[in-house]
This record gives structure tokens, C-alpha cells and sequence, in this order.
């Protein structure tokens, strides 16, 4: 009830116009209850995001690729090549279809920053959304690409779908005539195809 309640006041009002006040009238709480569970409101921001976060880990879990017949590198290949699409789908659909989760996630909309979070929660935070992409950054390396490439192009690939959202979210991308799905499948197919040719290279050598 109170995560629910705090999902509601930081959407309506921001991080910095919410308090936890507001929080425990909106549960039914009164604010001495909330502190009984909660140290302020950002430790409650923190839990509701944690709790967003688990779900996308979830939703990107669950998501499995196409089945590749064959054997051999080359089946290898294509099935690595299955599992990073599936994955990276499944992490721009999670936010797609939940944009109060983007919201959420990212401080967006209303001013908010990340003030008040300790060094460790939001490293534990940050650690979840990584897990989340990690499937993706693994599929790259089993295409061939080193480590340190793989981590840049999931850098760049979750820049693409935040950017992709937040301007299909905030209306923004009508401006250009564009759709965001359309994009994000252009990017990924490029991806791809960037990311192919390395392991045919590889395997010449």
C-alpha cells in the first residue's frame, strides 16, 4: 500500500514535490507508520524503483529467443544472434508498454534528481539495471565482439532505446514522422549486421 501509494504522489508530484506526508495520506498510513519502514522518502523512491527493476529482470528473463536448428559455428551464431534480439526486444517492449516505469526510472518529467539516495543503494540499483542488459552484452560476445566492445554497444544500444521512449513517451517524435518501433528494429538489425561479420572474420583466422 505504501509503495503503491509513493508510485502514485512521485508520478503526480515528483520526487521533490512528494513527501512522505503525502505518501502516508495517500496509503492511510500516518507519516510516524511510514517511518517505522521507511527512513525518508527517497529510501521509499529506492524501494519502488528496486521493485520496477525486478520486474524488468523478470520480463527480460522470460523472454526466449527463436529456436536454430543446426550445429557447428554457424548455428552458434545465428542462436547468439536469436538471443541478443529477444533480450534487447524484451528490454525496450518492458519500458514500451510501461512508461511510468521509464518515468520512474530515470527522473524524468517533473525536475527530479537523485538526491538522498546513499552511494550503496543506488549502486545496487544501477547493478539491476545492468542485469537487465547483461543478456544482450553476452549474446555480442558469443557473436565474437571482446568485452570491451560488447559493454559499448549495449552502452549505445540502451541510449538508443531511452532516447527511442522518451520521444515516443513525451509525443516528441511525431515531429519527425517517425515510429519508435520502427527505429529501434533499424537499430537492432544494424547491430547485427555490424556485429556478424566479426565473428565470420574470427573464425577465418
Amino acid at each position: 500500500m505504501v509503495l503503491a501509494a509513493a508510485r502514485s504522489a512521485f508520478l503526480e508530484l515528483g520526487l521533490e514535490g512528494a513527501s512522505l506526508r503525502e505518501i502516508a495520506k495517500r496509503a492511510g498510513y500516518t507519516p510516524g507508520a511510514i517511518y517505522s519502514y521507511f527512513s525518508s522518502k527517497e529510501e521509499v523512491y529506492g524501494a519502488l524503483l528496486g521493485e520496477s527493476l525486478e520486474r524488468l529482470n523478470a520480463h527480460v528473463g522470460a523472454a526466449e529467443p527463436a529456436l536454430v536448428s543446426g550445429h557447428g559455428a554457424a548455428a552458434r551464431s545465428r542462436a547468439a544472434q536469436a538471443t541478443l534480439r529477444a533480450k534487447a526486444t524484451a528490454f525496450f517492449d518492458f519500458y514500451r508498454e510501461s512508461p511510468r516505469d521509464l518515468d520512474l526510472g530515470f527522473y524524468l518529467f517533473h525536475g527530479m534528481q537523485p538526491r538522498g539516495l546513499t552511494p550503496v543503494l543506488n549502486e545496487q540499483l544501477n547493478a539491476r539495471l545492468r542485469d537487465a542488459l547483461a543478456p544482450t552484452q553476452q549474446a555480442l560476445v558469443e557473436l565474437g565482439v571482446d568485452a570491451g566492445a560488447a559493454q559499448s554497444e549495449v552502452t549505445a544500444l540502451f541510449a538508443h532505446i531511452v532516447g527511442l521512449l522518451l520521444l515516443s513517451h513525451t509525443g516528441r517524435i511525431r515531429m519527425f514522422r517517425q515510429e519508435s518501433q520502427a527505429l529501434f528494429d533499424r537499430y537492432l538489425d544494424e547491430l547485427l549486421a555490424r556485429c556478424a561479420p566479426r565473428r565470420v572474420r574470427r573464425t577465418a583466422h
